[in-house]
């Protein structure tokens, strides 16, 4: 075998953002993820809606509005005109 093929593999600290700490062992000292199982909503048979609101808020803010634009369409002349 070739000698220094696999990375570095070492103990890991995994931190969710409802607070859970989990330790596992990875290429990286710290993971930190967005959901877990502790706070998913299939295992905790809650459900919770992701801030969307907030997510419109955003986009309203850096791209000026989210009002749909349509484009005027041509008339068409009647047939016998």
């Amino acid at each position: 075998m070739k000698a220094d093929l696999h990375p570095n593999y070492q103990p890991a600290t995994v931190t969710c953002t409802c607070g859970t700490v989990y330790h596992t062992r990875s290429t990286q000292k710290e993971v930190k993820i967005g959901i877990c199982a502790a706070c998913h909503p299939f295992f905790t048979g809650e459900q919770r809606f992701v801030d969307t609101a907030g997510r419109v808020d955003k986009f309203a803010k850096r791209f000026g509005g989210v009002q749909l634009r349509r484009a005027a369409k041509p008339k068409l002349s009647p047939a016998g005109a």
